[in-house]
């Protein structure tokens, strides 16, 4: 069951594509979580199943996996209107990537 859904917006030439995000229901097995989610990147969707100590780790992955693509390299993804920034958490180690309003919030 899904139970969050984003969507980021990719820039080109004369438009924006959408790009939907979607974060199933976590589900708990002895000492670790496992969460499946999806992205649906334009060359094709993309499922995960992330498995961690927690539910956040999910959130991380998929923050991961947006801050480290190509199209946040080349500056084409936003969330917000006004605002740089995708509304996901990172690892520490992956913080240096961060803009905007997730910046903001560490």
């Amino acid at each position: 069951m899904v139970i969050l859904s984003h969507a980021l917006y990719l820039s080109n030439a004369t438009n924006e594509t959408v790009i939907a995000i979607k974060i199933h229901q976590p589900v708990g097995r002895e000492t670790v979580w496992s969460c499946r989610y999806e992205i649906d990147w334009p060359e094709g969707a993309r499922a995960f199943e992330a498995i961690g100590f927690d539910a956040l780790q999910t959130l991380q992955m998929v923050g991961a996996e947006i801050y480290s693509s190509a199209y946040h390299r080349e500056g084409r993804l936003r969330a917000y209107d006004n605002e740089k920034g995708y509304g996901f958490p990172v690892a520490a180690s992956l913080r240096d990537l961060l803009v905007g309003v997730d910046k903001l919030a560490l």
